[in-house]
């Protein structure tokens, strides 16, 4: 290998990891956490990095942007359940936000975030990741209509990413609700057609919050869900 094909690769292999450092910097910008927090998002991004060759738990074009399209996005849940202590994240996948939401929670004595992954080597990694963290999460291998009503634990808080449409989202969480726990789904730009359809078969006073991170997204806060008879 001659000097200049080298300094090519090392260059080519330095720049992901220069946009990614990059990336991270602007996502702490919009949601800064702790040093202990970061140390702990950093531990869990790494392993997804080496999950992520063998299993797809993101879409490879958000790959070097993860701290703003996928952690920040997370992230700015927290804040929308300051006291919360138990947490419940259907449909946890690649752990956004469920693996997120319980690094960020590390530091809130006494909280858990329950993970509901029906696929089992999503499920896997979801455990890996949590152990990896120090954080406290506990992982369900589960359909979500199977564990919502059997989470012993106080709900607070209920989430949701990229699962399903709004109006599924509902169903799923209404025995939440009606329990006391505020329901906290990351939208879309669709939200607007989604909220239509949803509002023919519920009762829904949604609380509508732009994402920090842009790009249309949306979170939909919901405190009461009530089918419609």
């Amino acid at each position: 290998m001659t000097h200049e094909t080298r300094r090519s690769t090392t260059s080519e292999q330095g720049e992901p990891q220069q946009t990614l450092a990059a990336d991270k910097a602007a996502a702490l910008a919009l949601t800064p956490v702790s040093r202990e927090t970061e140390q702990r998002l950093d531990r869990f991004i790494e392993l997804l990095g080496q999950w992520q060759t063998k299993t797809n738990l993101v879409a490879p074009s958000t790959l070097t942007h993860l701290w703003t399209r996928h952690v920040s996005d997370s992230l700015q849940l927290v804040d929308l359940g300051p006291a919360a202590m138990g947490w419940i994240d259907l449909g946890s996948g690649g752990g956004f936000p469920g693996v997120v939401l319980a690094c960020a929670l590390a530091e809130r004595p006494g909280a858990r975030v329950h993970l509901v992954e029906r696929n089992a080597k999503k499920a896997a990694f979801l455990r890996e990741a949590i152990r990896v963290t120090a954080s406290p999460g506990v992982v369900h291998l589960s359909e979500i209509g199977d564990i919502v009503d059997t989470i012993e634990d106080r709900i607070d808080c209920v989430t949701a990413r990229a699962l399903a449409p709004l109006n599924q989202l509902l169903g799923f969480a209404e025995p939440l609700v009606r329990n006391g726990a505020k329901a906290l789904f990351l939208k879309g730009q669709d939200v607007d057609a989604e909220l239509t359809e949803a509002t023919q078969y519920w009762n829904i006073q949604p609380h509508l919050h732009s994402s920090r991170t842009g790009g249309g997204g949306w979170i939909v806060e919901l405190d009461q869900i009530e089918r419609r008879i």
